[in-house]
């Protein structure tokens, strides 16, 4: 069956090789951009999970032990009030958060994440970067101690910043390979400007940014890597944007307002995790596929766990094309046409999740089914599992259970009346030296 899988990838694959969306922002798809897409399509391949259902049971696993094993995150789930102290709330910010030195020891991080983008370590095996200019003023030869002359060099690398900043991006930043962005013990803005980008790359950790208000970019020359530069059109005004990419884990950040979406990963993106993030204030919050007319993104598999969808948000928390999605023990504070939608077929499974609907008796629902009648899209495997339904929300389920492992040993979700404790430290944290984070 894998093989059977991985056959029917390298077509679809061998497809999006000749499209012309492939492209993307890169007006002169050189040779370099060509060889970058081959690499990418490789790396996908080797990054999507043929049982994707145990690395669902694999993520509920570390839950379930956290509970197990940290007698004070108990209490603190149970009901105790929240008292100042570190309490790690999930796997994945016990296994770094409450370390007084979590400064010295940045790099523990990499090994810390959970679902589809576990094994991503970033920038771990390269040195340290850090930051001191917030200044985005040439795009072909960036300035030293920039933000984008850090993301630009090709070699694993982990980036941290001197300071606070706001740093006003001039048009998208182009991230390389093995990269981590930690942002960590600064307030460090993405704000008022352009996207940041990851095109036909692997292995980025995105940790700690305040991501507001992104704007589409007008395009024009821009260094993406220290041997090449080239020109780009127009972006589109993401938060973050995930193109042909792989092995993605972002974790605690705070965004809103963006003009497009929050974030996007399309053309067969694959292996990502989004965790303890916090989005407020915006229409299209996370679209994952792009089109229905683009089958590579068969091989996308995502976690979206631990995050707060709060104020303000209409709609694609996440939307689904073609791929795999664990939504799990997120909670849903309002949403104003629905939660969770898809089209083309997605295998969307969610559990432990709490949706609070809003007053609106037109705002209900959770799920939204696109460009398919009920006699297609009942055979979409849609499920909800332990999930809090609360002030009249209901999921409609479609298709059946979604298991390809031995019942015995798949790992249920905690429930969703723990979500909301579960994400209560969500968005990006104010982190001291000397201090538990």
């Amino acid at each position: 069956m894998a093989a059977a899988n991985a056959g029917i990838l390298l077509t679809l694959f061998g497809l999006a090789s000749i499209s012309p969306i492939l492209k993307a922002n890169t007006h002169d798809f050189d040779e370099v951009w060509q060889k970058r897409a081959e690499n990418a399509r490789r790396h996908a391949l080797e990054a999507y999970h043929p049982n994707p259902e145990e690395v669902v049971s694999s993520f509920n696993k570390h839950v379930h032990m956290m509970f197990e094993n940290g007698s004070s995150t108990r209490r603190y789930l149970r009901g105790r009030p929240y008292t100042g102290r570190c309490a790690a709330t999930n796997p994945i910010d016990q296994c770094w958060r409450c370390d007084r030195n979590w400064a010295n020891n940045r790099k523990r991080l990499a090994d810390c994440a959970q679902g589809f983008g576990r094994g991503t370590i970033g920038g771990k095996n390269g040195p340290f970067y850090v930051v001191t200019n917030p200044a985005d003023d040439d795009l072909v030869n960036p300035k030293p101690g920039t933000l984008r002359h850090a993301v630009i060099q090709e070699r694993p690398l982990w980036i941290t910043f001197a300071h606070d900043m706001v740093i006003r991006l001039s048009e998208e930043l182009l991230i390389t390979s093995d990269k981590t962005i930690d942002a960590r013990g600064s307030n460090v803005q993405i704000y008022n400007g352009a996207q940041i980008t990851m095109q036909f790359v692997k292995n980025i950790i995105i940790h700690g940014l305040h991501i507001r208000k992104t704007k589409a970019g007008k395009g024009g020359m821009i260094r993406d890597s220290v041997s090449h530069h080239g020109f780009r059109s127009s972006s589109d005004g993401d938060g973050i944007s995930m193109f042909g990419a792989s092995h993605i884990w972002i974790d605690h950040v705070s965004m809103s307002g963006c003009q497009d979406g929050l974030i996007d990963a399309v053309m067969g993106s694959t292996a990502i995790t989004v965790s303890n993030s916090h989005f407020t204030h915006q229409d299209h919050v996370m679209l994952l596929g792009a089109s229905d007319s683009h089958p590579q993104d068969s091989i996308m598999q995502v976690t979206v766990a631990f995050n707060h969808f709060g104020k303000q948000l209409v709609q694609r928390m996440p939307r689904v094309r073609f791929g795999f999605a664990h939504v799990v023990n997120n909670d849903y504070t309002h949403w104003l046409m629905y939660a969770i939608g898809g089209s083309q077929h997605p295998t969307i499974l969610s559990q432990g999740n709490r949706f609070l609907a809003s007053n609106s008796h037109h705002s209900k629902e959770v799920t939204k089914r696109d460009s398919s009648p009920q006699s297609v899209w009942k055979t979409w495997n849609w499920r909800s599992e332990m999930d809090l339904m609360m002030n009249g929300a209901f999921f409609v389920e479609s298709g059946s259970d979604v298991r390809n492992v031995n019942r015995q040993d798949v790992i249920p979700a905690k429930p969703g009346k723990f979500a909301s404790q579960m994400t209560r430290f969500s968005g990006a944290l104010n982190c001291y030296v000397n201090k538990p984070c």
